[in-house]
């Protein structure tokens, strides 16, 4: 697996940063967003061809939801099979919990996720801050 930097070189402050382009997801698949800080982000494409971003950590047990199967809007947990929903990171019933899920916005095939939540969702640092945005995208 490589991985390519994600550089935001606009030198703008703008609400979204690019991520990457709607193909270098597969389709049924996900590609891992590393931070500086915090726990990876998985950005996940399905068969109708939405993305969907969410953390990748799994509310039971920690697992990586990159390498869990996608199938409609849901996303399977590789380890202990807990659907989660894509569109809001709800676990479905009978099991319990939700993962933070991240805004993604299309412009064609360009994928964004918002500047502010991918600096802050899911880090604990005690104080709340937002975090550098020092990103890089795995590709198989």
């Amino acid at each position: 697996m490589s991985t390519h930097p994600i550089t935001d070189d606009t030198g703008d402050a703008g609400d979204w940063l690019y991520i990457c382009e709607a193909g270098d997801i597969p389709p049924l698949g996900a590609r891992v967003i590393e931070r500086a800080r915090g726990p990876a982000l998985a950005v996940f494409r399905n068969a109708e061809d939405k993305v969907f971003a969410l953390l990748d950590r799994c509310p039971h047990k920690g697992g990586p939801l990159s390498q869990g199967i996608v199938h409609g809007e849901q996303v399977t947990c590789p380890l202990h099979s807990f659907n989660i929903a894509l569109s809001s990171g709800q676990v479905q019933a009978p099991d319990e919990g939700c993962v933070a899920r991240f805004a993604i916005k299309r412009e064609g095939e360009a994928i964004y996720l918002k500047r502010n939540e991918v600096a802050s969702i899911g880090i604990d640092d005690g104080a709340g801050a937002p975090q550098p945005l020092t990103l890089t995208v795995q590709r198989a």
